[in-house]
C-alpha cells in the first residue's frame, strides 16, 4: 500500500482525487489539505465521501512526507512551492498547468507569466498515459492535463500522426466543473463550480498542449479551438472539423482509429447504426475515467468530423492522474478506475 496525500483537496478536482484514492486497492489516503476547511471532516466539504473517511482537512504546512503526492493548487501556485511538494513525496503528480509545457517560452504566451523555475520543466512527464505511457514508467514528476486539450488530442491524435489533417477547427462544449471550485493556499471563499461558466470563442490556453502533443513530421499543428460551456455539471464535448489532405473513406478512418487505440484501457471508438447513443455522448461518462470518439466523413468533401467525450474531472483531470500514478508506480494501469458510467443519468 502506498501512503498518499492530496495539497488542495477541497475542489472538485480535489474531491475526485479523494473518491478514486480511497477506494483503490493499493493507495492509503493519509492527508488532504485546505487553508479555508481547515480542521474539518472532508465529508463537509465532499458529502459523498461521507462514511468513507475520516480524515480532517490539514494545513499545507503540516503535509506528512508520503509515497505519492497530488497537487490540486490551481495554475500558477504550485511551480513556486515546486522545491517544497518535491521534498514531501518520492513521486508528485501535478493537476495544474505549471508543468504541462517542455518550452518555458511558451508559459509567457499562453498563460501570460513567465515560469519561475524552467530547470524543473524536463523532469515533468506530460501525464497522459495513451501518449506517453513509456515515459511514465517509473517517472518521479508527472503533470496534469488540460480537459479541454484532452478531449481533443485524444480525438484527433491518429490523424496527425498520420499527417493527413491540413487543419483543424474544434468546438468543446464544457460543464460549469470546468471553472473549477479552486482554492488557492490564502483563500477563504472558493469558488463554487455550478455559478462558474467558460467562454473562450477564439483563444484558450489550452491550445499550447494540442501544439505540443499533437506535433508530427516536423510541423506545427494547425488547430482553431473555441470553448463554450454549456448546461451541464460534468463533461467536455468536443466536435472537430478535420480538413484532410487526401480522400479518405470510412474504413481507412476505422483503421487509423483501431491502430491507435485498440488496445487501450479507457479509449472506445462509439460508431453505431442503433442504440440510445451513436455517437459519443458526455453525461453517461459521468464518473468514468473513458474518452469516447466517433466519427463522420463527409460526401464529397475534405471534411471528417470528429466526435469526442469525457467526463473533464475525470479523463481530464483526477481520472488521468490516477491512471499516470498507476504506469509510475507500476500498478495494473486500470486499478481504481474501473467505474463504467451511469445510464440512465
Amino acid at each position: 500500500m502506498l501512503k498518499v496525500a492530496i495539497a488542495g483537496g477541497s475542489g472538485y478536482a480535489g474531491g475526485e482525487l479523494l473518491r478514486l484514492l480511497l477506494q483503490h486497492p493499493q493507495t492509503e489516503v493519509v492527508a488532504a489539505t485546505s487553508q479555508s476547511y481547515f480542521g474539518q471532516p472532508i465529508y463537509l466539504v465532499h458529502p459523498n465521501l461521507r462514511g468513507r473517511t475520516e480524515l480532517k482537512f490539514c494545513l499545507l504546512e503540516d503535509l506528512p512526507k508520503v509515497d505519492v503526492l497530488f497537487v490540486g493548487f490551481p495554475h500558477g501556485e504550485v511551480a513556486p512551492r515546486i522545491e517544497q511538494f518535491a521534498a514531501l513525496a518520492d513521486r508528485v503528480v501535478d493537476l495544474s498547468g505549471d508543468f504541462r509545457l517542455h518550452d518555458p517560452a511558451l508559459y509567457a504566451k499562453w498563460y501570460e507569466h513567465q515560469h519561475p523555475c524552467p530547470e524543473w520543466l524536463p523532469r515533468f512527464v506530460y501525464g497522459l498515459p495513451e501518449f506517453h505511457r513509456e515515459e511514465l514508467r517509473g517517472a518521479k514528476y508527472a503533470s496534469g492535463v488540460g480537459c479541454n486539450a484532452t478531449v481533443v488530442n485524444l480525438a484527433l491524435y491518429p490523424l496527425f500522426k498520420a499527417g493527413i489533417v491540413e487543419r483543424a477547427v474544434t468546438e468543446v462544449k464544457v460543464g460549469s466543473s470546468e471553472g473549477g471550485n479552486k482554492e488557492t493556499p490564502g483563500s477563504h471563499h472558493p469558488e463554487r463550480a455550478h455559478v462558474v461558466r467558460s467562454y473562450a470563442p477564439t483563444t484558450h490556453r489550452h491550445v499550447g498542449e494540442l501544439e505540443q502533443e499533437l506535433a508530427f513530421h516536423g510541423q506545427t499543428p494547425k488547430i482553431h479551438m473555441s470553448i463554450t460551456s454549456v448546461e451541464l455539471v460534468r463533461g467536455a464535448m468536443a466536435t472537430s472539423h478535420c480538413f484532410l489532405k487526401q480522400d479518405l473513406e470510412d474504413r481507412d478512418v476505422w483503421k487509423l482509429y483501431r491502430e491507435a487505440y485498440g488496445s487501450e484501457p479507457f479509449i472506445r471508438i462509439v460508431k453505431v447504426r442503433r442504440g440510445l447513443y451513436r455517437y459519443p455522448e458526455p453525461k453517461i461518462l459521468a464518473g468514468s475515467n473513458y474518452c469516447d470518439i466517433g466519427f463522420e466523413k463527409e460526401t464529397g468533401t475534405d471534411r471528417l468530423v470528429v466526435m469526442s467525450a469525457i467526463d473533464n474531472l475525470m479523463k481530464g483531470a483526477a481520472g488521468t492522474a490516477v491512471q499516470a500514478m498507476n504506469v509510475m508506480c507500476g500498478f495494473p494501469e486500470v486499478a481504481g478506475l474501473e467505474f463504467p458510467g451511469l445510464h440512465p443519468i
